[in-house]
């Protein structure tokens, strides 16, 4: 059976928001589609059948992670991570550019060369070039490749983020070249430029010179805030193209996609609903719940009174916080699994929104309720 090619197609829209749907030879990805987050290939706490049963269409795996642990050796023995993990679904791999800028403290940044960094594990030196990015999300086997970039921490040093978009920029060439013809994966470049709109107009223009199979935005959820950030995604979206994903990296709480959907946005990943969950904080349709507290000792209501996956309308909230309280793992997994699911249902419902024409009303009912 011959593989499916890789394409986006725009179904409809309303203002801004867009539906759509993504083909990859793995599967199709509904659009506005949230990515869980399986960092080590794994989404902590969720089984991958539970996983499928919540509605994900794609998750996203950590290139930098991974290249760590299990490494690209283990990874090709196995076919790449799909096989690794028991995951037939797509996998977007981001590239390792954020986790430079996060986790090590000794980090030198080369145009020429790339990345020169200390693992986070054991201080062995590594050396990441946009080639060897690509490789190894290659060894992944991802069904979407990001473009190695430079992620500044949050700034107004315009010229250090014009540096960094010059670096993204020559890195992003490489990282195509290295990708080569391949009709069936993708490659996505990533705009950078801060808050500042001349910058991101730059970026992406620069990018779209290079051209590529879909768009991410990226530098944000990096401590502005959600007006910030809601600012520099509307001062974007109207150059990005019509015709391709855009997807905003990193984010977010319900209302931060929900304002980034308002204003054209495809695509989101964010760790928030599992390790939320492994705090015993809870996402539902009433807001945010956080079963610590004592109010919930002797509730008898459940999370989700329609949600039956794993039972989990069964376990009232009064159980999960006794469980909480007495530190026990499955606290975590049913509210990591509950959270999961309730983000799908709310991208499945946000999509619904945008078919019947009813967003505006579905936005002005949730905006706020998750800040």
């Amino acid at each position: 059976m011959k593989k499916k090619e890789f394409s986006f197609k725009l179904i409809s829209k309303f203002k801004k928001a867009r539906l759509g749907i993504i083909k990859s030879s793995r599967g199709n990805i509904d659009t506005p589609a949230f990515m869980p987050v399986g960092t080590l290939g794994t989404v902590k706490g969720l089984f991958v059948d539970d996983l499928k049963k919540t509605g994900s269409q794609i998750i996203l795996g950590n290139t930098y992670h991974l290249m760590l642990r299990p490494g690209s050796t283990i990874l090709e023995k196995f076919g790449g991570l799909h096989n690794f993990m028991n995951w037939d679904k797509p996998i977007l791999t981001d590239s390792g550019g954020f986790q430079i800028m996060s986790l090590s403290k000794l980090t030198k940044i080369d145009k020429d060369i790339g990345a020169t960094f200390r693992s986070h594990i054991d201080g062995k030196k590594i050396i990441l070039s946009p080639e060897k990015s690509i490789k190894i999300q290659k060894s992944i086997n991802s069904d979407i490749l990001m473009v190695l970039d430079e992620c500044p921490q949050l700034t107004n040093d315009k010229d250090k983020l014009k540096k960094a978009i010059d670096i993204s920029t020559n890195w992003a060439k490489r990282s195509k070249v290295e990708f080569g013809n391949n009709k069936k994966k993708a490659l996505f470049g990533i705009i950078q430029g801060g808050l500042y709109k001349d910058l991101r107009l730059e970026s992406l223009q620069r990018l779209r010179d290079i051209d590529f199979d879909g768009y991410a935005i990226g530098g944000l959820a990096v401590g502005e805030t959600q007006s910030e950030m809601f600012e520099t995604v509307k001062n974007i979206t109207y150059e990005m193209p019509e015709d391709k994903p855009r997807y905003l990296m990193g984010v977010g709480t319900p209302s931060d996609i929900l304002g980034a959907i308002n204003e054209g946005v495809d695509m989101f990943d964010c760790v928030m609903p599992t390790r939320s969950g492994r705090t015993g904080l809870a996402f539902t349709w009433q807001g945010k719940i956080n079963l610590k507290n004592s109010l919930y000792k002797n509730d008898e209501s459940p999370l989700d009174e329609k949600c039956n996956l794993r039972s989990l309308n069964r376990y009232s909230k009064s159980y999960l916080n006794h469980l909480i309280k007495t530190n026990e793992l499955l606290a975590s997994m049913l509210i990591s699994l509950h959270n999961i699911n309730f983000y799908q249902q709310f991208m499945f419902e946000i999509r619904k929104s945008i078919k019947s024409r009813t967003f505006s009303k579905f936005y002005n009912k949730y905006i706020k309720l998750f800040n």
